[in-house]
């Protein structure tokens, strides 16, 4: 029915992952909301005032979050993506906003994110300017986040433009310095990995040790052929980066675009199925201030959001490829798992997939209680191993399940083995 099954073989995911960064932070992945996807670099407020990057824009994101159920889902952080600064520093030599697209200044925004009960991220570069070319901190690492400190920035989303990669490491590591000495807790976000994969392996343990969450690979644009090149990445290095990801540091995937153009309703629930497979930063790109009430309602499912942001903290992995469908497992809390199955034919019909055939349907022997999250939300009840229940998978869509085992003779472990040419990972799967 399902063609070749590719038996694929995991062992090595049993190691702890390496040391956080020791700052208290992201001990789940990260919640809020990022400027840069939907609205770039767009700094013309005299034609466009409602889409500019300006103070305007977070206020009113802000009062959004506070109003209308985003902060009560977990997402906390509203966040400045490049293009803030002026083009000079001042004369202390101190980073300063642009004076007409945000006169207030940052701090004043940041008092006023804060009144709405969120906290304010911003944007810096390790480099000698950022990628849309304003300054970048290269030399300034403890003013500029002595100055962040001061204006009660809460996160710094570090870019690796204009930097010698060999010197990349040494930047961000300096940097995170520089963010502990201030004394305020300032959550880390990286771009090492990214800067990095072009010239070397980069060096995991020390990127954990460095960062609270880290980027691996390009910008996801408003597109399904982006958010699946983004997942094609993942799985074929997940070996190397699953690892590294644990509370207090996590692999980011990049932003959500759920709510845009691109994205049908089915590719949307794909992105926020996997990323919560991913345990990935939920970082919405967005006009919170127009979207649809099927994406809010995608984007607040408290179900899928409790997949990601589950305590036991591991991220999921590809476990299976047959006959354009995806398996991603992720182990959670109380020995449960969450299983997505994604249906990569983009031809036809819904299309279905024998729910016997995920390779860690052993936590069902004897018995599991299943509910189904995406499409709908459905309690499927007591499960064997040898049920022979089928799911129904769109094109382009994703099946989210989680199996919880109801035996008390449940071991707590289980291995699963595979073979798959074009999946070269060994890992056990610890529950």
């Amino acid at each position: 029915m399902y063609g070749a099954v590719f038996l694929l073989a995991f062992s090595g995911f049993t190691s702890r992952a390496a040391e956080a960064l020791d700052n208290g932070l992201a001990l789940k992945p990260t919640m809020g909301w990022l400027h840069w996807e939907r609205f770039m670099c767009n700094t013309d407020c005299d034609k466009d005032p409602n889409n500019c990057i300006s103070e305007g824009l977070y206020m009113q994101m802000a009062d959004v979050m506070a109003k209308e159920g985003w902060k009560e889902a977990g997402y906390e952080y509203v966040c400045i993506d490049d293009c803030w600064p002026s083009y000079q520093r001042n004369a202390q030599g101190r980073l300063q906003a642009d004076p007409k697209r945000f006169p207030g200044g940052i701090k004043k925004l940041a008092d006023y994110i804060h009144s709405r009960g969120l906290k304010l991220g911003i944007y810096a570069d390790v480099g000698k300017n950022t990628c849309a070319g304003y300054p970048g901190s290269l030399g300034y690492y403890e003013t500029d986040a002595q100055t962040f400190a001061d204006w009660g920035v809460d996160l710094l989303k570090f870019d690796g433009c204009h930097m010698d990669w060999k010197l990349l490491g040494e930047g961000y590591v300096n940097m995170s310095k520089a963010l502990n000495k201030t004394g305020r807790s300032i959550l880390y976000s990286c771009e090492w990995p990214l800067y990095e994969w072009p010239f070397q392996q980069p060096n995991y343990t020390a990127i954990r040790e460095t960062c609270n969450h880290w980027r691996n690979f390009a910008d996801v644009y408003d597109s399904w052929s982006s958010v699946k090149s983004i997942l094609d990445w993942t799985a074929s290095h997940q070996d190397i980066i699953v690892p590294s990801a644990g509370p207090g540091g996590w692999n980011d995937p990049d932003m959500l675009v759920i709510g845009n153009f691109g994205l049908s309703h089915d590719q949307q629930e794909s992105q926020m199925a996997l990323w919560a497979i991913m345990a990935a930063p939920l970082l919405m790109s967005n006009d919170l201030r127009d979207i649809c009430p099927r994406s809010k309602e995608l984007l607040q499912n408290r179900h899928i959001i409790a997949i990601n942001q589950d305590p036991l903290g591991k991220q999921g992995y590809l476990t299976l490829k047959v006959d354009n469908f995806e398996v991603w497992e992720r182990p959670l809390s109380n020995h449960r798992l969450a299983i997505a199955v994604l249906n990569k034919q983009e031809i036809g019909g819904p299309r279905g997939y024998f729910i016997g055939a995920v390779p860690g349907w052993k936590i069902c022997d004897p018995q599991c209680n299943v509910t189904q999250i995406l499409p709908q939300y459905k309690e499927m009840g007591i499960q064997t191993l040898h049920s022979n229940m089928v799911l129904s998978v769109n094109p382009s869509g994703t099946a989210l399940l989680v199996a919880s085992p109801i035996s008390s003779d449940f071991k707590g472990h289980y291995k699963l083995h595979w073979k798959d040419t074009s999946v070269r990972t060994k890992h056990t799967i610890m529950l």
